[in-house]
């Protein structure tokens, strides 16, 4: 991987998109810390633990708790290619334009439209949110004009945050090294760990060591075992990760001997590639995004889970500490899986590319045998990387608040320090409640990355017959 990398930076053009690469998600982290007239998001981050805003402010890199610029991520504009991509697919028309370049434009236009729809809504929702917390100035609920006036410069100033997010990912598509929204996502993910280890430090082993007098010898040590623990972990699914994604399932292919002029060709044996985990990282994006769009609408309309009202029982029945988001997010994933496979690989086209270049696969016979045979595999390799994924992604939310919570309020017992040893262990657990899902981002961005590396590196290296 690190050879592949200073291959492509020493080739001049690769470079030069690596380096506006990197000058793009430069300029997107100083927008995630340009403020906001009229808000004053101090101690705003109090109300995202263990709710769904927790997975958004990871997402937005940290810019959703500090109310700035870029508060809204990239969720409007993921939001909005789910949209357009199942309308496709519900109206064949709609699809239809996205065979040539001309309609790939009408349908670029179409989801940028929808994007500012979907940040305009949640702009308002967002301000609402804003105001319900007391994090708006005193300018802004002065009088009624100036209460309207400071709404209408915040909620512009968010729909034109998340335009630009999709701007700058579209520049990644185009003269960066491609994968914009995931590079931004990967961008995010990567600026929170920090603050992230930061706080576990601050929650488990500085106070175990700053209160010695209070506690033992012995909870300082476990607090120590559990934070190697924990890294050890996060090692042990990374290294897991890479391994899945990188696995594949080889169909093998047989080419019919011909006879060119004097010479014979073909009579070789070759593969057929099918990848475990075809689809990347979009259908956990994706799944992510649909599952938690109820919930994070309760929370922007100030609904806080509860046993009180019905908005409020609906709010805790949605929230990640249910069963019904684990069991949906799960569902979702491994149907994303399918659509995208089904996007992606065309069992009848592969099948006439065979036939027309003169393979078979042994025992099965060339035409509709063999793409029913090579989508009885797909669907089988489908199914086993989307269980992967899910896994993946809802075990981390199943652990933290059942075994996680439980065992660091057992073990190091802060009940003595300041504070509820309850609240510290549900605060460190919540920050791995979405921890799944951020390693499948990281993990599946920089293996597609260095993957389009490695592709644009054999374009330019390879010779052809003509040398």
């Amino acid at each position: 991987m690190l050879q592949t990398f200073k291959n492509a930076w020493r080739t001049k053009d690769i470079r030069s998109k690596l380096i506006f690469t990197a000058i793009i998600l430069l300029i997107y982290r100083i927008g995630t810390v340009i403020p906001v007239p009229f808000v004053d998001a101090h101690g705003f981050a109090g109300s995202f633990s263990g709710t769904i805003l927790d997975q958004m402010n990871i997402l937005s890199g940290g810019s959703l708790e500090a109310a700035t610029l870029f508060a809204l991520g990239v969720q409007p504009y993921i939001n909005a290619s789910i949209i357009i991509q199942l309308l496709a697919v519900a109206f064949p028309k709609l699809g239809e334009l996205s065979k040539d370049e001309q309609g790939k434009k009408v349908m670029s236009l179409i989801t940028r439209c929808v994007t500012v729809g979907l940040a305009f809504v949640t702009a308002i929702g967002y301000y609402f949110l804003l105001k319900n917390n007391g994090m708006l100035s005193s300018i802004a609920t002065k009088t009624t004009l100036s209460t309207w006036l400071c709404a209408i410069v915040i909620i512009a100033c968010y729909c034109a945050g998340a335009s630009v997010i999709m701007w700058l990912g579209e520049r990644i598509n185009d003269k960066g090294i491609g994968n914009g929204i995931s590079m931004i996502l990967f961008a995010n993910i990567i600026a929170v760990l920090p603050s992230t280890i930061y706080s576990l430090l601050q929650y488990l082993v500085i106070p175990s060591f700053s209160t010695l007098n209070d506690l033992t010898w012995l909870r300082a040590t476990a607090a120590i075992v559990m934070a190697l623990a924990i890294i050890a972990t996060t090692i042990v699914m990374t290294v897991f990760v890479i391994w899945v994604t990188g696995s594949e399932r080889r169909i093998p292919v047989q080419y019919a001997k011909k006879v060119v002029g004097r010479k014979m060709y073909g009579g070789q044996f070759s593969n057929l590639p099918i990848k475990l985990n075809m689809t990347g990282v979009m259908p956990v994006i994706f799944a992510s995004s649909i599952v938690s769009l109820v919930p994070t609408i309760l929370q922007l309309c100030g609904v806080e889970a509860g046993t009180g009202t019905f908005w409020q029982k609906l709010a805790k029945f949605l929230s990640p500490n249910g069963w019904f988001y684990p069991v949906t997010l799960f569902l979702l994933i491994i149907g994303f899986a399918y659509f995208y496979t089904q996007i992606t690989f065309n069992p009848i086209e592969v099948a006439n590319n065979l036939k027309k270049q003169g393979g078979a696969i042994p025992g099965i016979r060339q035409g509709r045998p063999t793409s029913d045979y090579i989508r009885k595999v797909l669907n089988k390799i489908t199914f086993v990387g989307a269980l992967f994924l899910g896994v993946i992604a809802i075990l981390p939310i199943l652990v933290a608040p059942h075994v996680l919570t439980p065992l660091i309020d057992s073990i190091l017992n802060l009940s003595a320090t300041s504070g509820s040893g309850s609240e510290y262990a549900s605060f460190v657990a919540s920050k791995f409640t979405f921890g799944g899902t951020s390693l499948l981002i990281v993990v599946g961005v920089v293996l597609e990355t260095f993957r389009e590396l490695e592709a644009q590196l054999t374009m330019r290296n390879y010779k052809g017959f003509l040398n």
